[in-house]
């Protein structure tokens, strides 16, 4: 079992570590007090040290050379001193029987006068001394000795605030910390919202917490699924499955993005967009085409490949719709933008009503895109729960108005015939 006093010992230096006051350079204020404590007691040395585990180190000293900043603690008075809880006089060191063996006063520098306080932390430990000495032995006044017990409570004070400063830095260095952590939090959440919600909405629930549905006379969606698709899962392993959904979907949301429509969800292989919302625009119809059509290149791209390898082929559909759309938040905590009504409806009825590798687009798009696009009229097809629809399959964009030979890519006289340019 551990003695207690090791036990303090230990305490006592842990408690000595939190003010960092070893080997620091000397200090005005420190100084001021030694040097009053001398004239104050008539002594030609007095010293402010502190006691790690082997040493005396003096953090301000009068009457002692310069190079002269510590000595061991087992020779030293001053030993004695951190351990106690009050002032120790000495007016001969020679005639006490419990120091005058000690090194500093049977041997150089042959000490003979001593009196000093100990430093005491708030929690009680012994830190160090503030002590005054002399080489022939002397009396002090009771006023002189009150002095060397109040130098000792300031040049404690002075301690006590060198660690308030310290915890005060660390407390500040924390809450940087702590700043910069829900900083990044934030932004991390504000690039999640942004990746799941249309900007605009995203501020909207930043702002008040709730998005209030929006009614937008003029959309465009645009729905694509993949034909066959449940052989496609029949023949590969979920994980390759996922995989190649995600490659696909995720060339899709770059197609969408560039031509300026909102990703709305992906629902098994179905994958919906729509342009003119949530901020309206004048380009809608024409951007879902060009989306359309650059999908199906991409499809058609991976499929070349899949044929090297003897794989199935990805069989794209795609329907295409213009009309009124609602759009709003669905979703307590896990927010999805989402859209409804008629003109959504429509959509769906036009995507299952395609042909793979196409697309199928309504009367009310081809209305808006004719003049630049080339598509062939499909007439008005029935479709359940709706009626018949009058349909067109998009072929290309007019060659007068491409910048490639599939008709995929706009040149710059697209737009400005679209009016936009």
């Amino acid at each position: 079992m551990q003695e207690a006093s090791s036990v303090n010992e230990t305490e006592r230096l842990a408690a000595l570590a939190l003010y960092q006051v070893l080997d620091t350079p000397p200090e005005f204020a420190f100084d001021a007090v030694t040097e009053l404590a001398a004239e104050i007691c008539g002594c030609p040395v007095a010293i402010v040290s502190v006691m790690d585990e082997r040493r005396q180190w003096f953090k301000s000293k009068y009457g002692l050379p310069n190079d002269f900043t510590e000595c061991p603690r087992e020779i030293t008075v001053c030993n004695t001193t951190v351990c106690s809880n009050d002032l120790i006089y000495v007016p001969d060191l020679t005639a006490n029987e419990r120091f005058k063996n000690l090194g500093v006063v049977k041997d150089e520098p042959y000490l003979r006068f001593y009196c000093g306080m100990p430093l005491i932390s708030r929690e009680g430990y012994g830190l160090g001394t503030l002590c005054v000495v002399a080489f022939e032995p002397r009396e002090l006044r009771p006023s002189q000795r009150e002095a060397v017990r109040r130098l000792a409570q300031q040049a404690m004070a002075l301690l006590e605030l060198r660690r308030q400063l310290l915890e005060r830095n660390v407390l500040l260095n924390e809450l940087a910390q702590a700043k910069a952590s829900a900083e990044e939090a934030r932004d991390q959440s504000e690039r999640l919202l942004r990746n799941i919600l249309p900007e605009q909405v995203a501020h909207e629930l930043q702002r008040h917490g709730r998005v209030e549905p929006r009614f937008h006379e003029a959309t465009t969606i645009l729905l694509a699924d993949f034909k066959k698709f449940t052989l496609l899962t029949e023949t590969l392993d979920p994980a390759r499955l996922i995989d190649q959904l995600d490659q696909n979907f995720g060339r899709f949301d770059e197609i969408a993005a560039n031509n300026r429509l909102e990703t709305i969800k992906t629902i098994g292989d179905a994958y919906l967009c729509a342009g003119g919302l949530p901020a309206a625009n004048r380009t809608h119809p024409i951007d879902a085409c060009l989306a359309a059509l650059q999908m199906q290149a991409y499809i058609r791209s991976a499929n070349h490949q899949r044929e090297k390898f003897h794989l199935t082929p990805w069989e794209l559909r795609i329907g295409i719709n213009s009309g009124p759309a609602i759009a709003g938040i669905v979703g307590h905590r896990r927010f999805t933008y989402d859209i409804w009504g008629n003109a959504v409806n429509v959509t769906q009825r036009l995507e299952e009503a395609c042909e793979p590798g196409r697309v199928n687009i309504s009367a009310s798009t081809f209305h808006h895109v004719s003049r630049l696009f080339e598509a062939e009229a499909r007439g008005s097809v029935g479709v359940k729960h709706i009626g018949a629809i009058d349909m067109y399959f998009l072929n290309r964009i007019r060659p007068e108005f491409s910048a490639d030979p599939d008709g995929c890519t706009p040149n710059a006289e697209f737009w400005r015939a679209s009016g936009t340019g």
